[in-house]
């Protein structure tokens, strides 16, 4: 496996960890988040700030871990009283406030980021090993999540708050749980990715980043562990293989968006569905 392959699969392990991450709070327990991305970026400095200091990479990428899980459970328990639509302009906020916040502070490096962060002390391949490993963690924790109990009350949830709480569900707590959850592994994600480039800047963290995120999801759908890690590795293969697509990214996904929940709401996971069932029949 030569550098740019070994390259290619660390980008797409650290976007899989991103990607069922929002999946837990989306798919799972039915919270419409458009600032994932700035839970990316907290793990990202959080980690890029430590490792400056001398911090080893288990230290690092903990704390990045958890500081990331409590601003999530911080941004979910103030977004409580919102659903729906308020409660993605609620996340939509978090993003655009996220990147002003970083770019006014000087000690988090501005307009200009973080350069130079210091090595993880790894061979590339034995790196991408540990994305992987991540990446493979997140989705058998996601997995496991789906077939608990806290994943009939996550559907639960979804499906119809007042009905849930009528059932004897704590609403609140699982829609905390599931925030703090999914954005913890973003942090993580984000994390992982300063060691990787080595240099981070505020736009990558950005309301696009997390609109690219969302569309991982609703592509793969929403809900669907494995539909969601499928459409997380074309979604970023496609630019690589295609080159002239990389100029109309943006584009490509916004017409995903639109087509996926226009015309086939369950995106990949249930068109494999469909196709199977078929065979059967």
């Amino acid at each position: 496996m030569g550098l740019y392959e070994i390259s290619l699969a660390t980008v797409v392990g650290i976007n899989i960890i991103l990607a069922v991450g929002l999946n837990l709070i989306t798919g799972y327990c039915g919270q419409i988040s458009l600032g994932h991305a700035a839970f990316y970026g907290i793990g990202a400095y959080t980690v890029a700030l430590l490792a400056k200091i001398g911090w080893p990479i288990y230290l690092t990428l903990g704390a990045g871990f958890l500081l990331a899980g409590l601003a999530g459970a911080i941004i979910g328990l103030t977004s409580l009283r919102v659903r729906e639509d308020f409660l993605a302009i609620v996340t939509m906020g978090v993003a655009f406030l996220f990147v002003g916040i970083v770019r006014q502070q000087e000690f988090l490096g501005g307009e200009m980021g973080i350069s130079n962060i210091p090595s993880h002390g790894m061979t590339k391949i034995a790196y991408l090993c540990l994305v992987l490993l991540f990446a493979g963690l997140a989705i058998l924790f996601s997995w496991h999540v789906k077939r608990s109990w806290m994943g009939f009350a996550f559907d639960a949830v979804a499906d119809d708050e007042k009905t849930a709480m009528v059932l004897g569900l704590d609403v609140k707590s699982y829609k905390l749980t599931a925030f703090a959850m999914g954005t913890a592994m973003a942090g993580l994600a984000g994390g992982l990715y300063a060691y990787y480039t080595r240099f981070i800047v505020p736009d990558t963290f950005g309301f696009i980043e997390s609109i690219t995120i969302l569309s991982m999801v609703a592509v793969g759908g929403i809900g669907s562990t494995f539909g969601v890690v499928v459409a997380t590795i074309l979604l970023v293969l496609m630019p690589e293989f295609f080159r002239f697509i990389n100029d109309y990214k943006l584009l490509l996904y916004g017409v995903l968006l639109f087509s996926v929940m226009r015309f086939a709401p369950e995106g990949l996971s249930g068109f494999f569905k469909r196709m199977v069932k078929k065979k059967e029949g």
